[in-house]
């Protein structure tokens, strides 16, 4: 319930009074006890000198859980084992086409608001929230504050990234009053509607219904606000295409060109033209593109040239695959959109 989660600050600390006092789990040294792990205590010592509470941190950081399938979920990542057919089988979905449509005519003057003050169009702020969870409907199962302790701490490939969000965390629900042991989100600590961050959360999360809060999780107008905000600051270019179709002129696919890289479009037309690499329409030979080979089970390839506004979906999750499958959701759903008229 809302009015669980975005508590007084006053409330929240005489929650935690009574936790200590009666909670078992509040006496017992837990995983991330900062009385007993060194790098929670630095954790609490740098938070607590930034203004938090302390006493506050160090009960949330005793009663976090590590979860061992949290790290066995971020180390099998589906982006880094499915091909493009498998991937956009499991978004591209007619009850998703469907359900984009009916959350943009729900929220249909919130989209409007959006499209004009970030110039992001209306199908690829639900395309986002409707591959994130589905328009809301699933937000994640794994207490936020489990997920981001179980990573900070017990997953070293990430624990700089992770360390860093978990401080991000436990500030936002300190400044806001939140509950850190209410929130759920997904295994990675992605939270509410669009999965933000909370890093992303502090930058880019905005009172889009101008009730005083920012909330991600039961406030789709929020939600929406967010991600147009977070597609703005990212330097989205409104009225420009995402993707331009191409075809290989050769009989083999170059192997001397990167394809389906996360990063700013980096290569010219000309030069992939010179590799057998060409747009099916005409854009100039200098403009640069990210090369893009999306695979399926027969052996194929289908090619394409990812434009800035591409890139700029990747900056929101980093997989050449899940900016292919919100460019081709928002496609169908405003494809939906145009059929009404």
């Amino acid at each position: 319930m809302k009015q669980d989660r975005y508590r007084s600050g006053s409330k929240w600390r005489w929650a935690m009074a009574v936790l200590l006092a009666v909670s078992p789990l509040a006496d017992a040294e837990g995983e991330y006890d900062p009385a007993s792990n060194a790098q929670a205590s630095a954790m609490v010592d740098r938070l607590a000198a930034e203004g938090l509470d302390r006493q506050e941190l160090t009960t949330a950081l005793r009663q976090a859980s590590r979860q061992q399938k949290i790290i066995d979920a971020i180390s099998k990542p589906a982006e880094h084992h499915l091909r493009w057919d498998q991937y956009r089988n499991i978004f591209i979905k007619p009850e998703r086409v469907a359900g984009g449509v009916d959350f943009i005519r729900a929220h249909r003057d919130a989209m409007a608001r959006a499209e004009q003050e970030y110039g992001v169009p209306r199908e690829i702020i639900a395309a986002i929230i409707g591959v994130e969870t589905w328009y809301g409907r699933h937000t994640g199962t794994y207490r936020v504050i489990d997920a981001l302790t179980t990573l900070a701490f017990d997953y070293p490939p990430r624990s700089d990234f992770f360390g860093r969000e978990l401080e991000a965390f436990l500030t936002l629900t300190g400044e806001q009053g939140l509950d850190p042991q209410e929130l759920k989100g997904s295994y990675a600590g992605a939270m509410g509607l669009p999965q933000f961050m909370p890093s992303s959360y502090q930058a880019y999360a905005v009172d889009f219904n101008h009730d005083g809060i920012k909330d991600l999780w039961e406030e789709p107008v929020d939600a929406i606000g967010s991600v147009a905000n977070y597609f703005a600051e990212h330097g989205w270019r409104p009225g420009r295409p995402l993707t331009v179709a191409a075809h290989l002129d050769t009989a083999e696919k170059p192997d001397d060109v990167d394809f389906n890289q996360a990063k700013p479009p980096w290569m010219t037309v000309g030069a992939l033209k010179a590799r057998g690499i060409a747009p099916d329409i005409d854009i100039p030979d200098g403009e640069e593109v990210i090369p893009l080979a999306l695979d399926y089970a027969d052996g194929h390839d289908d090619y394409l040239f990812g434009l800035h506004n591409f890139y700029v979906i990747t900056r929101y999750n980093h997989s050449h695959l899940y900016a292919m499958a919100v460019t081709t959701l928002a496609e169908q759903i405003q494809a939906a959109l145009q059929q009404e008229r």
